[in-house]
Parts: C-alpha cells; sequence; structure tokens
C-alpha cells in the first residue's frame, strides 16, 4: 500500500470519524447535557409536544454529516489520482476537519435550538462535544501551515540536492 493510499483512506476515516461525533453530539450528547435528569425520548416527546419537529432536526443534522462523509470520500478519490501528492491529500483532509467547525456550529441549531424553546434553556452548547469538535478543527486548522512549510524544506532540500 502507497503512502498516497494511507493518507487517503486515513484522512477519510478521520474526516468520517468527526462527521459522525458531529451527529452523536448534536444528536444525543447535547440534548442530555442540556437537559439533565431527562432521558432522550423524554426530551424527544416533549419537543414534539411543543410542536416542533424532531425528525426534522435529525434530517438536518444527519444532512451536515453526510455532507462531511461525502466530501472525504471525494476528497480521498480526487487525491487518489497521479496528479496529487500526499501533502496535498492531506490538506485537503485536514481543510475539511477545520470546515468541520463551520458545520458544528450550523448543527447546533436544529434540535439544540428546539431542545432551548422546549426547556427554557440557553442556546449554546451544552457538552464538552462541540469542545472536542471546535479543539479538532483548531488543531487540523494549525497542522496545514505546518503540512505546507513542511512540503517547502523539503522541496528545497531536493532541490539543492539535485544542484
Amino acid at each position: 500500500m502507497t503512502s498516497k493510499t494511507v493518507v487517503a483512506v486515513s484522512g477519510a476515516l478521520v474526516v468520517t470519524a468527526y462527521a459522525a461525533l458531529l451527529a452523536v453530539n448534536a444528536l444525543v450528547l447535547d440534548p442530555l447535557a442540556a437537559v439533565p435528569g431527562k432521558s432522550l425520548s423524554e426530551i424527544y416527546a416533549t419537543v414534539e409536544a411543543m410542536g416542533n419537529s424532531v425528525a426534522q432536526d435529525v434530517v438536518g443534522v444527519l444532512v451536515t454529516a453526510g455532507i462531511g462523509f461525502a466530501l472525504a470520500v471525494a476528497s480521498a478519490f480526487i487525491g487518489l489520482s497521479d496528479r496529487y501528492s500526499t501533502h496535498v491529500i492531506a490538506v485537503m483532509h485536514l481543510g475539511l476537519v477545520a470546515l468541520g467547525a463551520l458545520a458544528t456550529f450550523q448543527s447546533g441549531f436544529f434540535l439544540g435550538m428546539d431542545v432551548a424553546d422546549s426547556f427554557g434553556v440557553s442556546g449554546g452548547a451544552h457538552g464538552m462535544g462541540a469542545a472536542v469538535l471546535y479543539g479538532t478543527s483548531l488543531a487540523a486548522l494549525v497542522a496545514i501551515p505546518a503540512v505546507l512549510f513542511l512540503t517547502m524544506v523539503q522541496t528545497l532540500r531536493r532541490a539543492r540536492a539535485a544542484a
């Protein structure tokens, strides 16, 4: 297995894991943290009783996570074409993880706002799941210039060695 394949598959798996955690956080962890002492089924029932649609919220979050998954797979396939180096494939996936912060923020509005309206709690993130996702996105954002810098250094070393 080539290093390009390892980076492409690993990157796709990391982005997929991020998307899965995003969905679990928005649909399970955050509602449970927002309303301690209530079960998830009780929270969902109260949200529905208040006239909101949990099904729409779930679809919204799953579409958001699904877009992340689709972009991860597309980046892996595009990256495996002969035109892209291992570093470019890594940066593509790191970029998706960094952009995941926007998806995390957006996904919190679906069920999060309905839970806030139904239970009179704040609309912000209530658990550590969002913090983990945001921190991961920040780490990816910092890693992008680091990868690009290392690529530049390797390129300069190869150029000097060839001269």
